[in-house]
């Protein structure tokens, strides 16, 4: 879609290139949502890609993804063989179920920058524990938890100005076994629930239900509970105002879902924790 109120474009090749954030700004990486509507409150796009962040960096401390990588560069990533999750990282690129042309384009922060409850960027960070290195316009820099900075459907952390620089996956988590279960109205549908089970190294079991939910919501258990414990969590830590409700699915269909899939993934792992 055409941006016809668009007066000028910044292309910044470093920090100190960003200038002062001003009404009527937003930031661009993909621009696969930016472009998706009419945007009649701005004035200027600030591309960030001329910044040239890197896309993926592996180190010891596990897995940095560049705000601006592309979820074509995430889904085409090879993890590390010790790295158990790591095969979450394209399921959950897969759960976009968009063109190539998107995948090329859309870029991971833009993704939990939107915070649609549908976003699987969202659902990827917040079950693997990531955090979130955050650009303040003063020049400083801050951290916020994957599950602390999606709010609600186009509500996050972010202030007037702050860019999101990358997001940072720790190892333990990436070694982590998981298991994954997504459902949507159609084959080819927004899913309406997402739920990753994980098997935290120091013990327990931890549920990361997303797409259900209008903010992610996270189970966190000291031992694997039984089906029964696990169903009585779900109700007691996700209250009925916290069910999504679109076209893509309605709340009872979502807590039925959810419900169901909890169920599933907490027997899956329950073999495999010794």
């Amino acid at each position: 879609m055409d941006l016809n109120t668009i007066t000028e474009i910044l292309r910044p090749a470093r920090r100190a290139d960003l200038g002062p954030w001003r009404a009527g700004d937003a930031f661009l990486a993909g621009g696969t949502w930016l472009y998706s509507e009419p945007q009649r409150h701005l004035g200027r796009l600030i591309d960030l890609d001329a910044l040239g962040w890197p896309a993926l960096e592996v180190s010891e401390a596990g897995l940095r993804i560049g705000a601006t990588c592309k979820v074509a560069a995430l889904h085409a990533f090879e993890p590390p063989a010790d790295w158990r999750a790591g095969g979450l990282l394209a399921e959950c690129c897969r759960s976009f179920l968009a063109s190539f042309k998107i995948w090329n384009m859309a870029s991971v922060g833009g993704n939990l920058c939107a915070s649609l409850p549908a976003g699987p960027m969202v659902s990827l960070c917040v079950a693997l524990e990531g955090s979130y290195l955050i650009w303040s316009p003063d020049g400083s820099e801050r951290r916020v938890a994957a599950a602390d900075f999606t709010r609600g459907p186009f509500d996050t952390a972010l202030e007037p100005g702050e860019i999101l620089r990358a997001i940072d996956l720790p190892l333990e988590a990436l070694r982590r076994r998981h298991a994954f279960r997504r459902q949507s109205l159609t084959p080819l549908g927004r899913s309406g629930v997402l739920l990753i089970g994980t098997l935290p190294a120091e013990g327990g079991f931890a549920l990361t239900i997303t797409a259900a939910t209008r903010r992610p919501a996270v189970l966190r258990f000291e031992t694997m509970p039984g089906a029964g414990a696990l169903a009585d969590r779900i109700g007691a830590e996700v209250p009925d105002d916290l069910w999504y409700d679109d076209v893509h699915g309605l709340p009872d269909w979502r807590a039925h879902m959810t419900r169901e899939f909890a169920g599933e993934i907490r027997a899956e792992l329950a073999g495999l924790r010794p």
